[in-house]
C-alpha cells in the first residue's frame, strides 16, 4: 500500500517537473500519457515470468518489483520527452506542426532505439538467467523490460499522433505557399 502511494507521488512529482521544464501543461500531460502504457507492459510482462516459474513458487509482487515500477518511470519519459522537446522546438522555429512531428519522429528516432534497447538487454540477464540471487531481481528486470517495449511502440506510434491534434486549428503553418 506504501508502494502504492510512493508511485502515485512519483508520477505528481514528475508531472510537476517536466511542466516547469516545458512551461506547458498539456505538453507535460502528453508525455505522462507514455507512463500507463508502460505500466500495463510491466504488468503484463511480469504476469508472463509468474507463469513461467509457476512450478518454483511464480514470480512475487515484493519491494524490489515495485522500485522497478519507479525506475521504470524515470526510463519511460527520456523517450517521449526527447520527441515531444524537439517537435515543439521545430514549430518554434516554423515549422508546420505536421513537418515538426515528422521532423522529430526521424531526428530521434535513433536516440529513443537506442536508449530502449540498451536498456532491455541491459536487463534481460536479470530476467532469463538461472542462478544463485537472480531470482531477486528477476521481477525488477521483467517489469523494465516488458514496461520499455510497450511504451516504446506507444511512443513512436502513438505519441505523434497526439502531437498532431489541433493542427487544423493554425491552418496558415500547414499551408504550402504556391509557386508563382
Amino acid at each position: 500500500t506504501s508502494m502504492t502511494g510512493s508511485f502515485i507521488l512519483a508520477v505528481v512529482i514528475l508531472y510537476l517537473l517536466i511542466s516547469a521544464l516545458f512551461r506547458s501543461f498539456r505538453d507535460s500531460l502528453l508525455v505522462v500519457l507514455t507512463l500507463p502504457m508502460a505500466t500495463i507492459g510491466g504488468v503484463v510482462s511480469l504476469r508472463l515470468v509468474d507463469l513461467a516459474l509457476f512450478a518454483s513458487g511464480g514470480q512475487q509482487m515484493d519491494l524490489l518489483t515495485m522500485i522497478g515500477f519507479v525506475i521504470l518511470l524515470g526510463l519511460v519519459v527520456n523517450n517521449a520527452i526527447l520527441l515531444v522537446y524537439r517537435a515543439r522546438d521545430a514549430e518554434r522555429e516554423g515549422m508546420s506542426r505536421r513537418d515538426a512531428v515528422e521532423s522529430a519522429v526521424r531526428l530521434r528516432l535513433r536516440p529513443i532505439l537506442m536508449s530502449t534497447t540498451t536498456s532491455i538487454f541491459g536487463m534481460l540477464p536479470l530476467m532469463l538467467m538461472p542462478g544463485a540471487g537472480t531470482e531477486l531481481y528477476r521481477g525488477m528486470a521483467s517489469v523494465i523490460v516488458g514496461g520499455m517495449l510497450v511504451s516504446t511502440l506507444f511512443t513512436l506510434i502513438l505519441l505523434p499522433s497526439l502531437l498532431r491534434m489541433n493542427e487544423e486549428l493554425n491552418p496558415a503553418a500547414n499551408l504550402v505557399p504556391e509557386a508563382a
